[in-house]
């Protein structure tokens, strides 16, 4: 096994049907993605703490940006597109690999669009930067290990 993993064997999905029993569609339709993984922080400096500040790791945030070709007849981007215009939750895994390999691991959250941005290069196809962030949800965000 590499002590690596390109980005071009990550893989995202979308999930079709319910939240309990997922059906996964491959996002084929995805160029460059960012997971972004940050944490707030609570301030506990003491005075016994030799003049350094001190912090405590709080709440935990997630956003994940990528680009996809504009392609109103794909599936997937009409689901980010409607996601985005009707203020509603897309439930995604945003993998390192295949979801059926063991091992392999990622977010999955219900997410809310905040950004469908169409770009129109000249010389380039039209396309999409779309920004996500798990949104409103009785369903947790939760780290995925495939077992």
């Amino acid at each position: 096994m590499a002590d690596y993993v390109l980005g071009l064997d990550a893989k995202a999905y979308r999930n079709t049907t319910t939240y309990v029993s997922p059906t996964w569609n491959l996002i084929a339709n995805l160029q460059d993605a960012t997971l972004s993984l940050t944490t707030d922080t609570a301030d506990v400096t003491i005075r016994g703490g030799n003049g350094w500040k001190q912090e405590v790791g709080t709440l935990k945030s997630a956003s994940i940006s990528f680009s996809m070709v504009w392609a109103p007849g794909d599936s997937d981007f009409t689901a980010f597109r409607d996601a985005f215009l009707n203020n509603t939750l897309i439930d995604c895994e945003f993998m390192d690999g295949d979801n059926t390999v063991t091992g392999n691991t990622g977010l999955r959250a219900e997410f809310s669009v905040t950004s469908f941005s169409r770009n129109e290069a000249l010389a380039e196809a039209i396309t999409v930067d779309v920004e996500i962030v798990p949104g409103k949800s009785s369903n947790a965000p939760t780290w995925v290990t495939i077992a």
